[in-house]
C-alpha cells in the first residue's frame, strides 16, 4: 500500500480501495493490459475496410474505473509532472475526454507494475518528452514561435 501511495493522484484511501477491488495480488492478471481491460479503461480499436467503428471503453469494474477517473483528475493538477504533461499533449490533439481516458489507462498500467513488482512509482518528470526526442521538441518550438508571422532562429551555444 505504501508503494501504491507514491503514484500520482492515488492517496492512502484510494490505495486501500484498489487493493480491496483487485485483491492486491496481481498474479490473477497476466499483464498490465489485462488489469486495464478488467477495469474497463482500454478503448477498443475496431476498423474494417477503412470504416472506424466505436472505440468506446467497456463497462469493466465500475468502482475501480470511478476511482481511476478521480485519481487522474487529481494527477493532472500538478502541472510539473509526467501525467499532467501527457494529458495536455493528448488533449491538444484529441480533446479532454479522450485524454482523460488515455491517462486512466496509463494509471491502471502503472498500478499493475507497482503492485506486481512491489516497487514505488518512478516519476518520469515534466521534461520526459523533450529529453526523449530533442530534435522534435526543437522543431515544435520553432513552428510555434514562427506561427504569428515572425521568423525566429535558434543557434547552438559555442563554449570556449
Amino acid at each position: 500500500m505504501d508503494n501504491l501511495d507514491t503514484t500520482p493522484g492515488i492517496g492512502r484511501l484510494a490505495a486501500e480501495i484498489i487493493i480491496t477491488e483487485t485483491g492486491g495480488d496481481m498474479a490473477q492478471f497476466a499483464t498490465a493490459q489485462h488489469l486495464a481491460s478488467w477495469t474497463g479503461v482500454c478503448p477498443g480499436q475496431n476498423e474494417s475496410a477503412g470504416v472506424t467503428k466505436s472505440g468506446r471503453t467497456r463497462p469493466g469494474n465500475a468502482n475501480l474505473k470511478r476511482l481511476l477517473r478521480i485519481a487522474t483528475m487529481s494527477a493532472i493538477r500538478n502541472k510539473n509532472s509526467y501525467p499532467a504533461v501527457f494529458y495536455r499533449r493528448i488533449a491538444a490533439r484529441r480533446g479532454g475526454r479522450r485524454a482523460l481516458a488515455a491517462l486512466m489507462h496509463k494509471l491502471a498500467i502503472a498500478t499493475w507494475h507497482v503492485l506486481h513488482d512491489h516497487i514505488a512509482y518512478r516519476e518520469l518528470g515534466a521534461g520526459h518528452f523533450t529529453k526523449r526526442d530533442p530534435e522534435r521538441a526543437m522543431r515544435r518550438m520553432i513552428k510555434e514561435t514562427n506561427s504569428p508571422g515572425l521568423t525566429v532562429r535558434f543557434e547552438p551555444i559555442t563554449v570556449g
